[in-house]
């Protein structure tokens, strides 16, 4: 078991190895797309989310078909693969050092991604992802769902970044080629994460919002000691 030491004014408590087991179920029906992710220990716990896929350059508007209630309390952030920003959880998914601003692919001839690709690129896709976090947990819960937050919004950038600076190695695969790869997910997934050791509750707060690239080389300095 992992025990994590929070402030003063919180009393402490004791997470089991149970409570890190994550069960993922996904369904792929292109251009729709949908992952749920729940937590046996914590069973009010669920994680979802939900992409649409179109072809356009992100001008749609409610594409998932929420009601008024919903739209009231949607945040909407406009995620650039071309972006350089980095972050602590973007040391955490496995940063590539892919410039697409300087990047062409041989295969199709698409790129560089300039300022502005979104309305110049032809063709351009937008997958509109909708993410939903309930964790109704007193002390924690909130913690909790801005770390998953910050840690999907990386995870999204890196993967659909990759997704373009890897256009050669895929562009052209057959169906039974792209289902070869599918299978292949799990190990991919194994490579790409890297577990960190959190201390303490000021340890994960400091985490989870860097304010600045020092700060994200620090920490990074720190978890390789």
């Amino acid at each position: 078991m992992m025990l994590l030491e929070r402030a003063t004014t919180l009393p402490k408590f004791t997470v089991y190895k149970d409570a890190l087991i994550m069960q993922e179920e996904a369904w792929n029906a292109y251009p729709r797309c949908k992952t749920v992710i729940k937590c046996p220990y914590f069973t009010k716990f669920q994680l979802t989310i939900e992409t649409v896929h179109r072809a356009d350059n992100g001008q749609s508007d409610n594409v998932h078909g929420l009601s008024k209630g919903q739209l009231a309390t949607r945040d909407v952030e406009i995620v650039d693969i071309a972006s350089s920003a980095r972050d602590y959880w973007s040391y955490v998914v496995s940063s590539s050092n892919t410039d697409l601003s300087k990047f062409t692919s041989a295969k199709t001839g698409r790129g560089p991604l300039l300022e502005g690709w979104q309305d110049k690129s032809k063709p351009v896709m937008t997958a509109y992802k909708l993410v939903t976090i309930d964790a109704p947990y007193w002390g924690f819960g909130y913690r909790i769902e801005n770390a998953l937050l910050l840690g999907e919004r990386a995870l999204f950038l890196e993967s659909h970044r990759n997704c373009f600076a890897w256009i050669d190695e895929w562009f052209g695969l057959t169906v039974e080629q792209i289902r070869e790869l599918e299978q292949q997910s799990d190990s991919l997934k194994e490579e790409l994460g890297r577990p960190t050791l959190v201390k303490s509750v000021e340890d994960f707060d400091q985490r989870l919002l860097p304010e600045s690239e020092d700060i994200y080389s620090g920490q990074r300095a720190q978890l390789s000691t």
